[in-house]
């Protein structure tokens, strides 16, 4: 895999907050490695170790694009919601940015089944049949094309297993992590100080409470996506 250059810089990281952890008493020490110091009760991320992981990331995701492969960005906190649904459909990846359904993958058939449901009642509510059943039924119908709509439209058009799987709090969505894990799905998580960096395939030691820090972080994995999707794209 070809290293590449990801502008990725110290200033930009600090200004995000990126190197803010969690207080000393909310830590795992397995992050050790990753802490460079501490400051007012407060564990501050090694940056250059988060730059190293990053740009890994990034030439992973590049690698991975520019032959076709899809991405999935789980990010469910109220606050990032927006932030992944916006980097992901510019970047044409799925997301699920509202909550984690267990088994989303692991039971990929129960998934497929639901997405194909929700798929035949967009279908219908485009071509207006929804709206010449009674009204109790209608109601019933767009309630649960709201639900559906919620909880699974970042990922409608998955038809199968994603090929790596980004993952931006790694307590917050452990399911979906423990998942990618049972089936061997590659995942690139962010980690703040009170995580465990050994289960994912690549770690990104960085503040995962900010929406500055997650945005810079997603942006970054995002626009390696985009250059590499359009390497495939010229190549086909």
């Amino acid at each position: 895999m070809t290293r590449r250059y990801w502008n990725i810089n110290l200033k930009e990281m600090i200004e995000a907050g990126v190197h803010f952890g969690h207080g000393i008493k909310k830590w795992n020490p397995r992050m050790a490695p990753y802490i460079s110091a501490k400051h007012k009760g407060t564990h501050i991320t090694n940056l250059a170790r988060t730059a190293r992981f990053l740009s890994e990331a990034c030439d992973l995701v590049f690698d991975a694009a520019s032959r076709g492969k899809s991405f999935l960005i789980v990010g469910t906190k109220n606050r990032a919601a927006d932030s992944v649904a916006s980097a992901a459909i510019r970047a044409r990846c799925h997301y699920v940015n509202k909550k984690w359904f267990s088994g989303m993958l692991t039971n990929w058939s129960i998934t497929k089944t639901r997405l194909s449901q929700f798929r035949d009642l967009r279908a219908e509510e485009k071509m207006g049949k929804i709206n010449h059943l009674p009204k109790r039924d209608a109601a019933i119908l767009k309630r649960k094309l709201s639900t559906l709509q919620r909880y699974l439209g970042g990922i409608k058009y998955m038809t199968r297993l994603p090929d790596i799987v980004i993952i931006l709090d790694q307590q917050e969505e452990y399911t979906a992590l423990r998942e990618c894990t049972i089936l061997g799905i590659p995942t690139i998580c962010l980690i703040d100080t009170n995580c465990d960096p050994d289960l994912a395939n690549i770690s990104i030691p960085a503040n995962d409470d900010t929406m500055a820090s997650i945005r810079l972080i997603l942006n970054k994995l995002v626009f390696a996506i985009c250059e590499g999707r359009s390497i495939y794209v010229r190549n086909r």
